[in-house]
């Protein structure tokens, strides 16, 4: 019986706006009305997803920055895991060898050295997808973040990586090249105490090996004395395999990676056509099927 449920966001549970459906809102209200706790687990910094969540009407546990973070549902930080200067300067090496943009996730903003290259990066893995979204409205949406300040751009990473009160994260190096993409993973996979992902095809996400959503996941069910067979994942992408193998309920997005179809026990239907809102009403359909029976 699922007791709780783990939600990716992009490409899972919000559409290509960005947004959390109706259908998909009322299907997480069911849920939790019948005892199953959710979870959200997302590669998103927390400043990012909150705002969504709240704005939905949501009050959930957060998996953030592939686990690197993990919030209660008072967004009180349960535990962090960053990066320590070893890690990072081993890292950094890699991708100015490979010539990799990448960015800097911490807990307090996201930060790059040059907001252009995040637009034209964003408008590519847009473009991936139906519906997406016009220049215009992603040049207000990063806008809007300088202006909160969860986005900043910054000259030099190394006075970030020198602060003594603020942990590094997560690191989102992106390339339309393959081949360096493939080469930087295969060297990053050889350091060893990292954890090396992808939340599209064009991107590396990277943070320590003890950040990853399935280990996180398996401390929340832990912590709440839930079994692992117990447990629900939904996700699309690479990020989300580690807790798709973990849990008892896996489930795929129409949308996702092969990689992640592959290993999962259902394929729902995509973000656009709520898959996410489906795969939760099968299941709770399912559960009173039984409890009925019994």
């Amino acid at each position: 019986m699922v007791k709780l449920i783990a939600l990716d966001m992009d490409g899972t549970v919000l559409t290509p706006n960005h947004e959390i459906s109706k259908r998909t809102k009322n299907a997480i209200d069911r849920a939790m009305e019948h005892g199953i706790q959710v979870v959200i687990a997302t590669g998103r910094a927390f400043y990012e997803a909150h705002s969504i969540i709240k704005k939905a009407g949501l009050k959930l546990p957060y998996i953030c920055l592939n686990g690197a973070e993990v919030r209660n549902e008072d967004t009180e930080i349960l535990s962090t895991s960053a990066l320590n200067h070893e890690l990072i300067e081993e890292v950094t090496e890699v991708f100015k060898s490979e010539g990799l943009f990448y960015q800097i996730y911490t807990e307090r903003a996201v930060y790059t050295t040059n907001v252009e290259r995040d637009i034209e990066i964003f408008m590519n893995l847009s473009g991936q997808t139906e519906h997406a979204p016009s220049e215009d409205t992603v040049r207000k949406f990063m806008q809007n973040r300088i202006e909160k300040g969860t986005l900043i751009e910054t000259d030099d990473y190394k006075d970030i990586f020198e602060r003594e009160e603020e942990n590094v994260l997560k690191f989102l190096a992106s390339s339309s090249s393959n081949a360096k993409l493939v080469r930087a993973k295969n060297e990053l996979n050889d350091i060893g105490n990292l954890a090396v992902s992808s939340s599209s095809s064009g991107n590396i996400e990277l943070t320590h090996e003890n950040a990853q959503k399935g280990v996180a996941l398996e401390t929340i069910a832990k912590t709440l004395d839930i079994d692992m067979k117990d447990v629900m994942a939904v996700g699309d992408n690479l990020n989300d395999i580690s807790m798709l193998k973990r849990v008892g309920y896996s489930v795929a997005m129409g949308n996702a990676a092969s990689e992640v179809k592959a290993i999962t026990d259902k394929v729902t239907e995509t973000s656009t056509e709520d898959g996410v809102a489906i795969a939760i009403e099968e299941t709770l359909a399912e559960m009173d099927k039984k409890a009925a029976s019994n």
